[in-house]
């Protein structure tokens, strides 16, 4: 029976780096080793090699080895997987019907279930909200994109509607998202420069409410038609990727999208959409600049036009700052007090539009106004084919940015309320929100955070609330638009900036961040500089390149350590992070925390042979000694191992084995598969064997593919470290003799 071990309540952080764990899976990989004990470790002190002579040899049990047999590996024929997979696609069955439309619809399973006594007050009242607060951001944000104001309106209607019909996910707010109409807008100002619109001449032409005309098309289509042709075929575009990618179920790829570079690459898109909505603060009849460093470009051109600030325009930004920001705030401070938080936009909107109407701002002081806003729905328009060349690879990455906030933002509020999100219907969902709606002049949406957050924070239980949402709209599409005329486009412009407030408050974070995870801060902090900096697509590609470079060196140069036994224990921990360890004369294990490929296999050698021995100096030295002693015989052998083990080795004992811990190994390629064989045949040189440990099947897999040892060998491959310990002890005393450092042949 053994004795009982306690636990030391710190671990070293290097431990728990090898073991890839973090401090609350520590007990658990203890208990993994030694289960019904708990084991003190204690700081680093010099390994004792006081063996207990390994606890008497076990009271002198033989060595029982574990063995495990792999499974057998059913017969696979290609073809015959695919016509299989191809009769089970094909067949129809009235039940398989019925699943299939309901899986598509996910409102007929839920609706017919719908708790109208406990449900309805919330729904409606949170869509109430949320459809008060869309009136003015859809307004405000369809000049981000480069729409008319209508299209925002549309926008948010037809997709309140749709993920109502096609969502899963209970509480968040499908509808205009201000990165995603940063991108679109960047994609139609590049077009119309394209085309040959003047884009000086259309923003003045615009803020007196006229509209200029182009000779370069057989129909006629003004510059705003060619904006929402532009708009309306990249969200075809992006509609049509998410659903290939819901179909193909790939939605894998937003794992390659962070937390840190997602939070980076808003931020730095944050900044963008600031800097394109600060002329609208001033009055300025600017040409949007897009590209490389256009931001930068932009602040250019703002100060070298200060001189013509609109004094109208900027007095009435000031005044909406000083409402909305301290509004903003209250509404976040005081969130859980409020039944239902301030909607402070439509009032600043609605004042402003009074203001500006009785007052007649636009024709005293020129100050640039919304212009018409129709009432009703245009008639359906296809998307324009030919432009879909022009705008394909733009609307990749829309997709991905559009996809990847939805699904996460749906997967984290249904672990909060305690419910199961379907990934990819929400694929189809957000892919259909944005081809159904490109028929109808509008741009393409995603959730949005801040609009997720008021729904579930004033009642929301089901999606019906996007349908209240959809009727708050609706209604003022079809009676009040037209009575937005006189509102300022600075109104819209503070809108805009004011609801990046939570975006850009993520510089409070970084001094956490910085202390949980130096890697994940340089990656967000590239991002946002790539972001703002170069262009929004620009800074997505680099951040992920840069993630995955982060991925990469974190690899490159892992973590490597000499392991001892925990007394009384078959637990193996780093000599360099603990104390009181038992290391086994002759016997070095080590373990390397990465996997072995050819990024790292240099450093994987390399540490293996400064940690232990180095046997290719070892039989440098065996060749070089041999030849000096035919030559000078008058060189003692004394001499000889005391010149070559002052070079070559640092630990006096004898070496015979070499265990290499492969736990923290996840894989081999090809490279490190010969790095492994090239290792045990260097040892083996000179007399040292080389064991291997608690390799998991892939590995295992791998050094049988690649022939690292043969039938008869494989008991050189281990379950535990202990047991490989064990063994070459054994093996050891089998043999009678130990090989000193490798340097027999100069006895």
């Amino acid at each position: 029976m053994r004795k009982p071990k306690h636990l030391s309540p710190e671990m070293s952080s290097e431990s728990k780096e090898q073991h890839g764990l973090s401090p609350g899976d520590s007990s658990e990989e203890n208990e993994q080793y030694s289960p019904q004990t708990s084991i003190c470790l204690e700081p680093e002190k010099e390994p004792s090699t006081d063996f207990k002579p390994l606890r008497a040899m076990d009271q002198c049990r033989p060595l029982s080895r574990v063995r495990v047999e792999p499974q057998k590996k059913p017969n696979s024929d290609f073809k015959q997987f695919i016509i299989k997979k191809l009769q089970k696609t094909c067949q129809c069955s009235p039940s398989k019907a019925k699943n299939m439309i309901f899986g598509f619809l996910p409102v007929l399973h839920w609706l017919p279930k719908y708790d109208l006594k406990k449900n309805i007050l919330g729904d409606i009242m949170s869509g109430l909200i949320v459809g008060i607060l869309l009136v003015p951001q859809s307004i405000a944000y369809s000049l981000l994109a480069g729409q008319e104001p209508i299209s925002g309106l549309y926008t948010s209607f037809f997709a309140s509607i749709i993920y109502f019909l096609l969502g899963t996910s209970r509480h968040i707010s499908v509808g205009i998202f201000g990165i995603l109409c940063l991108m679109i807008g960047e994609v139609v100002d590049r077009e119309l420069h394209k085309a040959g619109y003047d884009t000086a001449h259309v923003t003045s032409s615009l803020a007196n409410g006229s509209t200029p005309s182009s000779h370069m098309f057989p129909e006629p289509c003004d510059r705003n038609c060619y904006a929402i042709l532009v708009g309306s075929t990249v969200t075809f575009m992006a509609g049509v990727y998410q659903v290939v990618m819901g179909f193909f179920q790939v939605g894998f790829v937003s794992v390659y999208l962070s937390d840190a570079l997602l939070s980076g690459f808003v931020t730095g898109a944050s900044f963008t959409i600031l800097t394109s909505q600060a002329k609208y603060l001033l009055g300025l009849s600017l040409p949007r600049s897009s590209g490389v460093g256009s931001l930068i470009t932009t602040w250019v051109h703002i100060f070298s036009n200060i001189h013509k600030t609109n004094i109208c325009d900027l007095i009435t930004s000031l005044v909406c700052l000083l409402v909305l920001l301290p509004t903003k705030e209250l509404n976040e401070r005081f969130k859980s007090k409020l039944k239902v938080p301030i909607p402070a936009e439509l009032f600043v909107v609605i004042a402003a539009t009074l203001a500006s109407h009785f007052g007649k701002l636009h024709e005293t002081y020129n100050s640039s106004i919304a212009g018409c806003i129709p009432t009703g729905f245009k008639p359906p328009k296809a998307p324009d084919w030919s432009l879909i060349p022009n705008v394909a690879v733009d609307a990749i990455a829309i997709s991905i940015i559009g996809f990847a906030i939805t699904v996460s933002l749906s997967e984290m509020f249904a672990k909060k309320h305690g419910y199961t999100v379907r990934a990819n219907q929400e694929m189809y969902a957000i892919g259909f929100c944005n081809i159904i709606p490109s028929f109808f002049h509008c741009f393409t949406t995603s959730a949005a955070l801040a609009k997720t957050l008021v729904k579930e924070s004033t009642g929301c239980q089901t999606q019906l609330s996007s349908v209240v949402t959809a009727l708050v709209l609706l209604l003022v599409l079809l009676v009040i638009a037209p009575l937005f005329y006189s509102l300022q486009k600075s109104v819209l412009g503070v809108i805009t900036i004011v609801n990046l407030r939570g975006a850009l408050l993520k510089f409070k974070d970084l001094p956490q961040m910085w202390r949980l995870s130096k890697m994940d801060t340089l990656i967000w902090f590239v991002t946002m500089l790539a972001s703002a900096l170069i262009s929004t697509e620009m800074g997505l590609l680099i951040g992920v390149c840069f993630s995955m470079f982060c991925v990469i060196l974190r690899t490159q140069k892992p973590k490597s350590s000499l392991l001892g036994l925990v007394e009384d224990s078959e637990v193996f921990e780093s000599t360099s992070a603990y104390q009181n360890l038992q290391t086994m004369p002759g016997i070095k294990i080590f373990r390397f925390v990465a996997p072995l490929y050819y990024i790292n296999k240099e450093c994987f050698k390399s540490a293996l042979y400064k940690k232990t021995l180095n046997p290719v100096l070892v039989k440098a030295a065996q060749k070089k000694a041999a030849k000096r002693r035919i030559k000078e015989e008058t060189v003692t052998l004394s001499r000889i191992r005391d010149d070559v083990s002052t070079h070559l080795s640092r630990d006096p004992l004898e070496l015979h084995t070499i265990v290499i811990d492969c736990s923290a190994i996840q894989f081999l390629d090809t490279a490190g598969i010969h790095t492994m064989k090239e290792v045990r045949r260097d040892y083996e040189a000179v007399g040292i064997q080389v064991l291997l440990a608690q390799c998991n099947p892939s590995v295992r897999d791998s050094l049988t593919r690649g022939e690292y040892y043969k039938k008869e060998e494989e008991t050189l491959l281990f379950c535990s470290v202990y047991d490989a310990m064990v063994f070459a002890m054994e093996s050891q005393n089998q043999k009678g003799t130990g090989v000193p450092n490798g340097l027999e042949s100069f006895q």
